[in-house]
């Protein structure tokens, strides 16, 4: 076979099979075909966390009384009576009231704190102060601050719309009594001291007046 033939036929085969393995890895095209079109990623809102369901339970009662118990139904109805009452709210108003009422007690200024509290409540603090004058005693008391709060109870007077709060506290404070000299004869004026209250809150459920009142304490 002449020489150059030869090679011819060679090239031949070479571009053919080189041609047949760009079709294998490329693939084909008949005719003019567009580019293809990415499309662009769809971007979807993320998922609320959690799903607010109409009618549930009312967090501002259950965290602070246990659902379905008679404070909660209690609060409920305070709610439905005034719906601008907030237990979360009042429980804050309470903290403050108990460091003024109680030491407005201790240190006998009770003149600052007797609208806020019921007129037998307001009566034996008076008589309490009264004894300690009588007897030439001071009570020297600065307030460290509230050390533990919780709801207690709750009950409401559909009738007359009063409600009742009950409010557990556990305040710590130093309190030192002293005599007409001076002399600390009970408590310490730098030792701290736990204090454990139950007081109770009362008012009329949509009334003018938004504050409320201490009717009750105990331990």
């Amino acid at each position: 076979m002449n020489s150059p033939i030869f090679q011819l036929l060679a090239l031949a085969a070479v571009a053919i099979f080189l041609i047949l393995r760009l079709k294998s890895v490329l693939g084909t095209r008949d005719g003019y075909e567009e580019p293809p079109v990415v499309k662009p990623v769809e971007r979807r809102a993320p998922k609320p966390e959690f799903e607010v369901i109409d009618g549930g339970p009312d967090r501002d009662i259950i965290d602070h009384v246990p659902e379905g118990s008679d404070a909660a139904d209690a609060l409920a109805r305070m709610k439905r009576a005034e719906p601008s009452f907030n237990v979360g709210e009042f429980l804050g108003g309470a903290r403050g009231a108990y460091e003024m009422i109680l030491m407005g007690f201790e240190r006998g200024d009770l003149a600052e704190i007797k609208p806020f509290l019921d007129e037998d409540v307001y009566a034996t603090f008076a008589e309490v102060v009264e004894a300690r004058n009588a007897q030439g005693l001071t009570i020297e008391a600065e307030f460290i601050g509230v050390r533990e709060m919780s709801l207690a109870d709750a009950t409401f007077d559909d009738a007359t719309q009063t409600a009742e709060v009950s409010v557990k506290f556990i305040g710590e404070l130093t309190s030192a009594v002293r005599d007409n000299a001076g002399e600390i004869i009970e408590g310490s004026a730098t030792q701290i001291k736990r204090q454990k209250d139950v007081w109770t809150f009362a008012r009329s459920m949509g009334a003018s007046d938004p504050n409320w009142q201490l009717v009750a304490t105990g331990e």
